[in-house]
């Protein structure tokens, strides 16, 4: 795992269905980057992103929906 320190050039950021409780409160996952996924707090959209590596992040995703 890394550190982008200002994420907001990355595009298509997504979060999911689940996370939106209506209190701005939601984690966003970028989609197509090269070295991992990037993981950011919505409410800091020019804040640092997490890059996770794609299989850690596949097994925490697979881990949950369990």
């Amino acid at each position: 795992m890394y550190v982008i320190p200002d994420a907001s050039a990355l595009r298509a950021w997504r979060k999911s269905s689940y996370s939106d409780n209506g209190q701005g409160g939601c984690v966003e996952v970028s989609d197509g980057y090269p070295d991992g996924v990037p993981v950011r707090d919505s409410k800091a959209p020019h804040g640092p992103a997490l890059v996770f590596p794609v299989a850690g992040w596949a097994a925490f995703v697979s881990a949950v929906k369990e």
